[in-house]
């Protein structure tokens, strides 16, 4: 299969061999990796929880999105990179693993929710968010986020659970 060779490639570079020999590089990188996933998935929860009516009520929906979203990509970014250093160390097996590929697909899933919510569901914002209600669209798009980034950390730490 073509996909296992370039796996195979990737798992012996450099860097790949050095994070996968080293007894503590690993470790740092996860370290990192799970801080800045916790910040990701924190702040995106902040945005939905006030999409649900939850949390920062008293604040508009808009002016809780423009506060957190800049945390939310600078520490999505940390966590890609160190999750990508990660996958490199050991990259044949990763691929291979139910739960990372579930994780996989529940972030592109995230992604989808995101980009429908900002394509669609925040119209008018200004208009909802200076009301404090929010419509039944961003509630369900605030909703469904929650359940997609709790799975994205179920299956991130079942990954590291059954990897061998």
């Amino acid at each position: 299969m073509e996909i296992n060779h370039a796996l195979d490639w990737l798992q012996t570079t450099a860097v790949a061999r050095t994070i996968a020999e080293n007894d503590i590089l690993f470790p740092w990188i996860e370290s990192v990796h799970v801080l800045a996933f916790v910040v990701v998935v924190g702040s995106i929860a902040i945005v939905d929880l006030r999409l649900l009516g939850l949390a920062s009520t008293d604040r508009t929906a808009n002016r809780v999105l423009h506060d957190v979203l800049p945390y939310t990509w600078g520490a999505f970014a940390v966590a890609a990179v160190c999750g990508s250093l990660m996958f490199s160390s050991n990259a044949v097996n990763y691929a291979h693993n139910f739960f990372f590929r579930g994780k996989l697909i529940l972030l592109a899933l995230a992604g989808l929710n995101m980009v429908v919510f900002h394509l669609v569901g925040i119209r008018g914002i200004e208009a909802w968010g200076a009301s404090g209600r929010t419509p039944l669209a961003a509630k369900i798009a605030g909703a469904v986020s929650l359940a997609v980034w709790m799975s994205v950390v179920v299956f991130g730490r079942w990954t590291g659970f059954t990897m061998h």
